[in-house]
């Protein structure tokens, strides 16, 4: 009786998970400040023109984390099927009055400020199909055209809307962080597997048929054959992560930030880190994402009920999935598409929807089973299928 009294009271928040978050955060703003002088001085007349921001996009995105953190997971829950559906008129509004920067139409404008609507979209489809599985039985989804095909279908539809806006790698972590979710509710392997398939042949000939990404395809097989046009980033991260050897050159110290690297302080910045601290500096980042997403981990499979768990695998598999594409793109194992490094890279939406969705995990650690908690038994109407809160 006691443990489930805590249990709906509520705990303080997961220490590990929010240090773990604190230092990322503090070396992400380092690494921005770092890499973004040259081209804020060049660009602005200012060089702490772009740091200026990220400070104030960090302090906005401490107030998203505590409110959602305050506002608790369960209010989410009701509210979650409001937030996807604003979520998905918000992508059709960008095709429609949307404003275009680096040769995409990603974002709607407010005045001065711009926000992209995909950031918000990955986290409200996550929280809508956790709270859909959760109150069906397990087996529902298990079956493929009564359970999991209105899913697909869900899925379908936000990633047709983000590839018109020629947002794959939007796309892609849309698709795989929702099958995440879906394989962790319950869904068959044999079905999930299938699907899969089904979601390389829409996104294969989405990233070779458009001329601008089959360039970037090309440059990705041998970047140096066109060394000053769609070749350009590549080689110039690559020069930068192979000249910071295994210490590095020095904090502050990077030579490809001089204007080489375009985006050095946005998508680039693995690179910067790469060249200024290193190897060393590289497995720092990678510990620190294992770390992150360990404890994600470990908060999922100890919440209080099927949502929660759920909702926070999703957020980290959100997390998890950007770190390796940014580092994929960065390292040229992938073909280039833009994605930014979760905590690291400059940039306002991604950071506050970001820190917004710690907010959820850090309100749900704060509920996780207590060691030795009594699990109770199942009535008789969550047998026959009843609804799993």
């Amino acid at each position: 009786m006691n443990n489930k009294k805590k249990m709906l009271r509520g705990g303080s928040v997961d220490i590990p998970f929010l240090s773990i978050m604190l230092v990322m955060l503090a070396f992400g703003l380092i690494m921005v400040f770092s890499a973004s002088a040259p081209s804020a001085f060049y660009n602005e007349g200012d060089k702490l023109f772009y740091i200026k921001r990220q400070l104030l996009w960090t302090a906005i995105g401490f107030v998203a984390m505590v409110f959602t953190a305050r506002i608790g997971y369960r209010r989410i829950k009701k509210l979650s099927k409001i937030l996807c559906i604003g979520a998905f008129l918000l992508l059709v509004l960008v095709l429609l009055i949307g404003s275009t920067g680096g040769g995409a139409q990603r974002w709607l404008a407010i005045g001065p400020i711009r926000f992209q609507p995909s950031e918000f979209a990955k986290f409200a489809l996550i929280f809508f199909f956790a709270k859909e599985i959760s109150q069906r039985p397990r087996h529902h989804i298990q079956n493929f055209t009564r359970g999991l095909l209105p899913y697909m279908c869900v899925i379908g539809a936000f990633v047709g809307v983000m590839i018109l806006q020629d947002h794959l790698s939007g796309a892609i972590v849309i698709f795989t962080s929702a099958m995440i979710v879906l394989l962790a509710g319950g869904a068959k392997f044999s079905h999930f597997a299938i699907m899969g398939g089904a979601g390389l042949c829409v996104l294969v000939p989405a990233a070779i048929l458009e001329e601008y990404r089959l360039k970037r395809l090309m440059a990705f097989m041998d970047p140096f054959a066109d060394l000053t046009g769609d070749g350009w980033q590549i080689v110039q991260g690559l020069y930068a992560i192979a000249s910071g050897g295994l210490f590095g050159l020095g904090l502050g110290q990077s030579r490809q930030k001089f204007l080489y690297i375009p985006e050095a302080h946005n998508d680039y910045i693995y690179a910067i880190i790469c060249e200024e601290l290193g190897f060393v500096g590289a497995i720092a980042v990678a510990i620190l994402f294992a770390l992150l997403i360990t404890r994600g981990v470990y908060i999922a499979l100890h919440a209080p009920d099927t949502f929660s768990s759920l909702t926070v695998f999703g957020i980290i598999s959100i997390i998890g999935l950007q770190y390796l594409i940014n580092v994929g793109v960065v390292t040229a194992s992938i073909p280039n598409t833009g994605m930014q490094l979760p905590f690291f890279s400059a940039g306002g939406t991604s950071l506050v929807v970001i820190m917004a969705a710690m907010g959820v995990v850090l309100d749900v650690s704060r509920h996780i089973k207590p060691k030795g908690a009594m699990v109770p038994k199942q009535n008789k109407a969550t047998k026959r299928g009843g609804k799993n809160e």
